[in-house]
């Protein structure tokens, strides 16, 4: 499904997807926390494209694990340490591999969840990513174990993932910045749900 090159190639895409939605994002993150998701994870973005050369001769692992380590330490605010483990733990399960196919793919997800769950102590209806990346992974687990297309596979989980936006839509939310404000979150998109399904959306187009 993916080698070296595809890995790096996809991490530019999502690089540049988030770039093109900095504003949207921001926007989104004015209206229910502190207004800086955007800024934020664009910022993330351009460190890892920094160190985008010295990819070239190093496993999946290594490349996703420092992805995170590098989202780490400069996105800031509550999505930099979640983002940041999400990619630190994929990268543990893709550690010495140079091609990944979507089973790989699958264990990856559920452990870039998996660390996310336990690093917000969230779950979801939440109003959290965790309402996109959730149903996504199962869309993506049950579409694939019925006919092995990975294609369509990840057009499932896409879907999915939009669909637990307009989900965040409906629900107050009760973790981090935004559930200050309570009822009046109500309405409103999670900007952590809407970075995670524009990054999915970079994947899912280039597999």
């Amino acid at each position: 499904m993916a080698d070296v090159s595809k890995v790096i190639e996809i991490i530019k895409r999502i690089g540049a997807d988030i770039e093109a939605n900095k504003e949207f994002l921001t926007e989104l993150d004015n209206i229910i926390a502190d207004g800086d998701h955007g800024i934020n994870m664009d910022r993330g973005f351009k460190a890892v494209d920094a160190i985008i050369p010295t990819f070239e001769d190093k496993d999946i692992g290594t490349i996703l694990k420092q992805v995170g380590m590098k989202l780490l330490s400069t996105v800031g605010g509550a999505s930099g340490p979640l983002y940041g483990t999400a990619f630190m733990k994929a990268g543990a399960v893709a550690a010495g591999k140079t091609e990944v196919d979507m089973n790989d793919f699958i264990a990856m997800l559920e452990a870039g969840i998996d660390g996310v769950v336990k690093r917000g102590k969230a779950t979801t209806g939440e109003k959290t990513m965790l309402d996109s990346m959730i149903p996504a992974l199962d869309a993506i687990k049950a579409s694939y174990a019925a006919d092995q297309d990975a294609k369509k596979a990840l057009d499932a989980g896409v879907k999915a993932a939009e669909e637990g936006i307009e989900y965040t839509k409906t629900i107050k939310a009760t973790k981090g910045r935004a559930s200050y404000i309570g009822d009046r979150s109500i309405g409103h998109q999670d900007p952590g749900a809407t970075s995670f399904t524009i990054m999915l959306k970079g994947i899912a187009d280039l597999i």
